[in-house]
């Protein structure tokens, strides 16, 4: 079958080539009558546009690329590359997306390749929270670091969880609800996010008073990502069998806590009237599954991909982008792993 060309289509609409082509790209100075004229005509034939011919004339090719190491050590984190598809579904924008595997040399053609399909902006995205520098050789892409923030690059704008936050919400949570001893069993201190988790914990508790022998912390994991030694059970065991045990215990995340409360129920404990337990992501296979439920604090990697690739449109579109990075908030999800502690 003949392919049907722009000819085809301006002799059947009665107009000249050059509407054609202004109805095609959404250029002004055409009627609305004849608009719909023209774009009878293409739907009636069938045409297609020539999109690499559009491209050579066009500055913009509508097209966000998205790289991705695709290293998931937290369950639901693809959902930023559904934030990002939903938005670009929404706004008429292609989605071209990449993974390095973790390969520097991979990340280099990736970079590459965007710079020779003429993408519009990359959103550089990471699976686990981190400081890393893209890989980007000599090319120059707006792009918005998503997940992660620059070691050195401070002109690469960047939009991360904010898991200061929501450890602390969690922690003030379980001491307005009368803990005051409480333990604190460590995430891979190789994350970002887990350090923050655990600062934003020692000084809330901090805030309010807690004396630091109040306060049992333990290690989890450690070890490189993906391939952790674990020694959460062992940890929550050791801390559940102390004289004057903690009423409540912050895990590093939901997967941890599954670990600790098989060491509470192991040792005859019930959760939550004899221990208290909040997690940290909202992995719902996780949270939902666990009986009873358990509270955390949510990642919020939906958003992240959504409110990412705004601001990409926007530094494409020549806003005024201050570099820096942008947080979005972790939201408390309040279930039923927390009791009241009289102390």
């Amino acid at each position: 079958m003949d392919m049907v060309s722009i000819v085809s289509v301006a002799k059947a609409a009665g107009v000249s080539n050059k509407t054609v082509s202004r109805v095609i790209n959404g250029e002004p100075y055409v009627t609305e009558e004849t608009r719909e004229r023209v774009e009878k005509a293409i739907r009636d034939l069938g045409y297609i546009p020539n999109m690499a011919a559009r491209l050579i004339r066009s500055s913009r090719s509508n097209t966000f690329g998205i790289i991705t190491d695709y290293v998931s050590t937290t369950p639901y984190s693809v959902d930023i590359v559904r934030g990002i598809q939903d938005w670009a579904n929404a706004n008429g924008k292609t989605i071209l997306i990449a993974n390095t595997g973790g390969s520097f040399e991979r990340e280099v053609e990736i970079w590459k390749m965007f710079q020779s399909h003429r993408i519009d902006g990359v959103l550089y995205v990471t699976m686990y929270r981190r400081i890393v520098d893209p890989e980007t050789g000599d090319v120059s892409i707006p792009t918005v670091m998503i997940n992660c923030r620059p070691q050195t690059r401070e002109l690469l704008p960047s939009i991360e969880p904010d898991d200061y936050q929501g450890a602390r919400d969690l922690t003030r949570y379980l001491l307005e609800r009368g803990h005051r001893r409480i333990g604190y069993i460590r995430l891979n201190p190789i994350l970002l996010g887990a350090e923050l988790r655990l600062d934003a914990f020692r000084r809330t508790t901090s805030e309010f008073g807690l004396p630091e022998n109040d306060l049992s912390i333990s290690l989890g994991m450690e070890g490189p990502v993906g391939a952790e030694n674990n020694y959460v059970f062992a940890a929550a065991t050791e801390m559940l069998k102390q004289d004057g045990r903690p009423t409540a215990i912050m895990s590093g995340n939901d997967e941890m806590a599954i670990q600790i409360y098989i060491a509470a129920m192991a040792l005859g404990l019930r959760i939550p009237q004899d221990v208290s337990i909040v997690g940290f992501d909202d992995f719902r296979t996780v949270t939902m599954a666990l009986k009873p439920e358990l509270t955390t604090a949510a990642l919020p990697y939906y958003d992240l991909g959504r409110e990412g690739a705004t601001w990409l449109n926007d530094l494409i579109a020549g806003e005024k982008i201050y570099p820096g990075s942008r947080v979005v908030s972790c939201k408390l999800v309040e279930r039923s792993s927390v009791a009241f502690n009289p102390h």
